[in-house]
């Protein structure tokens, strides 16, 4: 880079203890008034959010970290969607909203010192936080709209957009999340040490023609995530806006619920390719959640190459998903808070139920160790007998698990050379797995 600027140029300190935003937000402000790259030198800048402009190429020098603030307010509340609703919600710490042609890389990190947003959520004893307030009155439904804490990075209604070798840490939701975005390109991303609730790591929300490659992701959710929005006024269906012409390749997964679709799928999903994937040790390989409430739909997946070493739950599909997050208790909406209007409202009767079809698995090797402790089940392809999945392939698998799992719903499912070895009977306790 011949012509850049440094945000310490602009007054940044980058010790970590005095906030920076004012002086970055005016780096990144120059930078693309005058057409050139903003450099953030090494060093821990302590920051709210950063707007990113048109065409912003935003880069972190080698020892380089933003620190999320502690401080909610330093995260102005913006027109977003979080989690499938459109919804008023702090903004994340860096933000691409509503521009396009933006270049965010370098090898820094945005550190989101989640440990303070993950004991707001569910307390360091995962038994006092404001979660566990909720979960004792019914509400499970709203409790993630209403305990609101900052996203790490969020691309939303941009286009033409890459994100480049950067580490997310610690992030205190979600940790990249790319809503209504065309034309994205994710790669070499770092995904670590995201122990908390909800700390996903890339999640693709009604967005088209993006590819994620050559990422390395450890979170306490799902690890690299397809949605299309929640339910009727919760705005999937609504807006009706399909995830689709999607690419995920060349990414190893480690601790989380692995590459997954859903549960968000009200807009619908297709044209999905996922292949050479490593995952070690993650709950889950290939993941897709749905509910009753959700309708849309999930179609022409092609799935091929995945190495699976001590990997929980290979394929699980559940159309019937998490009930307590999913099962609205009311009595008259009308009266409920204006904020949980739209996470209650439902589609109409009549297109409730997801349809997934056209799905194409082949080429998955999945082995355990010999000391693996933990349960570990093929399948789980589970759907409504009123709307059941339909064409469904696998070929050329070899899967070492503890059970078979449950095949349930399913018309028109072919195994071609799939080879599962069983150690035992199914345990009914593993049923209920996704439902936490």
């Amino acid at each position: 880079m011949s012509v850049q600027l440094d945000v310490k140029g602009f007054g940044a300190r980058g010790d970590g203890l005095v906030k920076d935003t004012r002086a970055l937000q005016s780096a990144i402000d120059s930078g693309a008034a005058q057409g050139v790259p903003v450099v953030i030198s090494p060093g821990t800048y302590l920051v709210g959010s950063l707007f990113l402009k048109e065409g912003s190429r935003l880069h972190f020098a080698q020892g380089a970290t933003l620190l999320g603030s502690t401080d909610i307010a330093d995260y102005p509340e913006i027109p977003t969607r979080v989690a499938g609703v459109e919804m008023m919600w702090p903004a994340a710490i860096v933000n691409a909203i509503e521009v396009n042609n933006i270049a965010i890389s370098g090898h820094g990190r945005i550190d989101g010192q989640g440990a303070h947003w993950w004991d707001l959520y569910y307390g360091p004893d995962k038994a006092s936080g404001l979660r566990v307030d909720y979960d004792n009155k019914g509400l499970r439904w709203i409790a993630d709209y209403l305990i609101k804490r900052p996203r790490a990075c969020l691309i939303y209604k941009a286009e033409h957009v890459s994100i480049t070798d950067l580490t997310f840490e610690r992030a205190g939701f979600w940790n990249l999340q790319i809503t209504y975005a065309d034309n994205v390109i994710v790669s070499g991303v770092t995904i670590r040490d995201n122990h908390g609730p909800s700390t996903d790591g890339i999640d693709i929300d009604s967005s088209s023609h993006v590819r994620v490659t050559q990422c390395d992701v450890s979170c306490g959710d799902d690890c690299i995530v397809i949605k299309s929005g929640r339910d009727g006024d919760g705005d999937g269906y609504r807006v009706g806006r399909i995830a689709e012409h999607i690419e995920i390749d060349h990414c190893v997964i480690r601790s989380g619920y692995g590459v997954t679709l859903g549960s968000e799928v009200s807009g619908g999903i297709r044209n999905v390719y996922v292949h050479d994937i490593t995952f070690e040790n993650s709950d889950c390989g290939l993941r897709m959640k749905s509910s009753k409430e959700r309708g849309g739909f999930v179609e022409d997946v092609v799935v091929e190459n995945l190495r699976m070493r001590n990997v929980q739950f290979p394929f699980s599909w559940i159309m019937d998903w998490h009930n307590a997050y999913n099962r609205k208790r009311f009595d008259n909406i009308a009266e409920l808070p204006e904020a949980w209007q739209a996470v209650a409202r439902q589609i109409p009767e009549n297109l409730q139920m997801t349809k997934v079809r056209n799905i194409r698995i082949s080429h998955v090797d999945a082995t355990l160790a010999a000391d693996y402790r933990l349960p570990a089940r093929a399948f789980d392809l589970v759907a409504f007998a009123e709307k059941p999945m339909e064409d469904i392939r696998f070929s050329h698998c070899r899967i070492e698990a503890k059970e078979f799992g449950r095949i349930v719903a399913v018309n028109h499912l072919r195994f071609d050379d799939v080879v599962v070895s069983a150690a035992g009977e199914n345990d009914g306790v593993n049923d209920t797995f996704d439902n936490r």
